[in-house]
């Protein structure tokens, strides 16, 4: 998400005027009832109207309406599409004999319809989950008046779920004579309690890139064995966690997307994050495939000293060589019990994901084969490259158990060094439209549109992030499995989740396949639903929830988020009280608060205002580079002012040393906040000045998500060097005496 999100964070939806009559054009060439495709639209949750960046109210146009609508299934392009839409829309639940899905909270009560003939008698039974057990539903006393479906006289027959169901996935079965059906029902915390320690003791942590962050044993790009030593080390200083980028797979071969917010799939890991030497089959190469992918470490050593771009191509390449040495070294037995156990528990998910990139290997993004129904997952067409590709794809599968291992190896290293919660993972948006994902997932994602964001003061045409959104019904009539499967990997290892735009699960604005970014509309998910099995999946795996809960939201949601024991999320710069900084005791105890975030500077650049003449000399400002830098020095004036009246402003001393101490005073005043997390970037500790990512831009104008971490000298800052860093101890002790001493 960008920090142009982030700026509208205090704004709140208000209704938009109706649009106006006759506006649109139907199929046939008659005027769209208005009203009519509006009722359509509220009946699948299309917003017709949303409040703008300049706090004004904005309609969505009717042929993205008709659109969006397309997208849902729902054809809209006429007054008569339109009538028969509401009218199925009315009747889909009495088509079914049950709901899709069923998600509840523990110890609430809950009913569930059952349509049947009417008259006609029914049963309600639950299986719950791993056979523990059946238990019954009872029948209420509810009479509704019954419809004619299809000409056929269809009842309603309300349960009530019992009220003490284990938390879990279960199984509802309805039986009517020679009639059954089922749905899955799931049972989810009324709140999550994994933060509830961190009242009593609040936290601090980390948060980094982790591709940026290397050790001199690194082959160019930060990895997992870097990731464990950063948790072991910071961990010693105090810290509860070490917040990571998210860490999922892109593409299987170079060339790779560089922004981990664009990833071929959430649900599995980016085998560049390997650690060559971590692998224990590294024992026992032949010396000429020692000798061979020793070479490959070589080819690749320069990049690591390189402080200016970081080269993922180059590093894939040689690892993927260096990794298929290792695939074919025979392993042990214990070892290959273990591998076979790992494919075993993630099923069919990690083989069609294997296939996808087995196929990909060979196939540009591009092909029309990705979109030929033909050759969809399950197709002859398809299964028939399973076979073929068979050693390629247990090429892939073992390379996620790899990063299985390593992964687990880094979480047991921030254990162990006293972190009450260890490896934070940060959970994407999206998928990338020629995804893994994309493929695999079809039948749930909709299609012929994008997920992104109105217009704002930073990009005023909207944003369109190039990713295909969740299909709402769909995943619902696939019992939400793909949403839970992905959630229980990225947890697997972890001790917490960071869900960047976690409005996403309230709704997404989706924009309309050759429409402009601004031209799309909101759609609404079930958030009762992500937002439990959110709940669930962090509770089985004992995990701390931190919602990025900035940018436009209506007032409630906060609110819902903080009941159901998500963390929000604080950022220092966009923490106001009208035209003055937030004083730190106003801030939400239940949040994860921290200096900046990745969408901004460092914080020694944002005080110098690098980002202002950054964004000048990119031609993306809209008002004069002076403009912006004196409402800039204005804005961190006020931030003085409040660190002057706390007692925290250093006194002054050389440039380098002020820097310093401002930016510790920064962090200094976040401990004075209630909120329970606090995060420090690594950036900060070090002193870098450079931005990640520069929001509007794109690879030719900056290379977002490509800068090494580096010192203010610019030279490369590697893990090696931490313990001795006077500036990362100073920081991290000022931090940690402030909260616990």
């Amino acid at each position: 998400m960008t920090a142009s999100e982030q700026q509208q964070a205090l704004r709140r939806d208000v209704p938009a005027e109706p649009l106006a009559a006759g506006t649109g054009t139907a199929a046939d060439g008659n005027a769209l009832d208005t009203h009519l495709l509006q009722q359509l639209a509220d009946a699948h949750g299309v917003g017709t109207s949303f409040q703008g960046w300049d706090g004004l109210p904005h309609s969505v146009a009717e042929g993205t309406l008709v659109k969006v609508l397309g997208a849902l299934g729902v054809p809209a392009h006429s007054n008569e599409q339109i009538r028969a839409g509401l009218e199925e829309a009315e009747l889909a639940p009495w088509r079914r004999m049950l709901p899709p899905a069923v998600v509840i909270q523990q110890g609430e009560p809950a009913q569930v319809p059952v349509h049947v003939g009417d008259g006609t008698p029914v049963s309600l039974r639950i299986s719950l989950e791993a056979g523990a057990g059946t238990r019954d539903a009872a029948q209420q006393d509810v009479w509704v008046q019954p419809r004619d479906v299809d000409g056929v006289s269809i009842g309603r027959a309300t349960f009530a779920l019992p009220e003490d169901l284990p938390l879990g996935w279960h199984t509802l079965q309805a039986t009517s004579g020679i009639h059954a059906a089922e749905a899955t029902l799931v049972v989810t915390p009324a709140r999550l309690d994994t933060a509830r320690d961190l009242e009593k003791r609040r936290g601090w942590g980390l948060a980094t890139q982790l591709y940026s962050v290397r050790s001199k044993r690194s082959w160019g790009i930060g990895d997992f064995a870097d990731l464990a030593d950063l948790a072991a080390l910071s961990g010693a200083r105090g810290a509860d966690y070490v917040l990571v980028n998210p860490l999922h797979a892109a593409e299987p071969v170079p060339p790779v997307q560089p922004s981990p917010y664009s990833p071929s799939t959430r649900r599995f890991f980016n085998p560049i994050y390997i650690r060559i030497e971590a692998i224990p089959e590294l024992a026992y190469l032949r010396p000429r495939r020692r000798a061979s992918l020793e070479k490959l470490h070589e080819e690749v050593a320069g990049l690591n000293k390189d402080s200016g771009r970081l080269d993922r191509d180059a590093v894939y390449a040689a690892k993927l060589q260096a990794l298929e040495l290792l695939y074919h070294t025979r392993r042990s037995p214990s070892r290959q019990a273990a591998f076979d156990e790992f494919c075993r528990i993630s099923g069919a998910g990690l083989d069609d994901f294997a296939l996808w990139s087995a196929i990909r290997e060979d196939t540009a993004p591009g092909d029309p084969l990705w979109a030929d129904p033909a050759f969809s997952l399950g197709s002859p067409q398809a299964e028939a490259l399973r076979e073929k590709l068979a050693d390629r794809i247990g090429f892939h599968r073992w390379l996620q158990w790899i990063c299985d291992e390593q992964l687990e190896s880094a979480q047991q290293a921030a254990l162990r060094s006293g972190m009450r919660l260890g490896v934070v993972h940060d959970l994407a948006v999206g998928v990338d439209h020629s995804s893994a994902d994309a493929w695999t997932l079809r039948g749930v994602l909709a299609p012929s549109t994008s997920v992104g964001a109105p217009p704002d003061m930073y990009n005023q045409q909207g944003q369109d992030w190039g990713q295909p959104p969740w299909h709402p019904a769909r995943l619902a009539e696939a019992g939400y499995r793909p949403f839970r499967n992905m959630l229980a990997t990225v947890l697997r290892h972890a001790g917490g989740i960071r869900v960047d735009h976690i409005l996403g699960l309230f709704r997404l604005w989706w924009i309309p396949t050759g429409n402009a970014p601004g031209d799309g509309a909101y759609v609404k998910y079930d958030h009762e639903a992500l937002i439990g099995i959110l709940a669930l999946e962090a509770h089985r795996a004992g995990a701390v929830v931190i919602g990025e809960d900035l940018g436009t939201f209506e007032p409630w949601v906060r609110d819902y988020l903080a009941a159901r024991g998500i963390l929000g999320t604080s950022i220092l710069w966009f923490e106001y009280d009208g035209d003055s900084p937030l004083a730190p005791e106003k801030y939400r105890t239940q949040a994860l608060a921290s200096v900046n975030t990745h969408d901004l500077p460092p914080t020694a650049g944002y005080l110098a205002g690098d980002h202002v003449a950054l964004r000048s000399t990119l031609g993306l400002l809209e008002r004069s580079e002076a403009e912006e830098r004196a409402e800039h020095n204005a804005s961190l004036e006020k931030m003085f002012a409040l660190l002057r009246e706390r007692g925290y402003l250093p006194e002054a001393g050389s440039s380098a040393e002020t820097e310093a101490r401002t930016i510790e005073a920064l962090h200094l005043l976040l401990t004075q906040t209630p909120s329970v997390l606090l995060g420090v970037a690594l950036v900060d500790a070090v002193g870098e000045r450079r931005v990640q990512n520069q929001p509007g831009t794109t690879e030719a104008l900056y290379p977002n998500w490509q800068v090494p971490l580096a010192g203010p000298d610019g030279r490369p800052v590697f893990l090696d060097d931490l313990p001795a860093n006077v500036r990362f101890n100073s920081l991290l002790a000022a931090v940690e005496g402030a909260l616990h001493n």
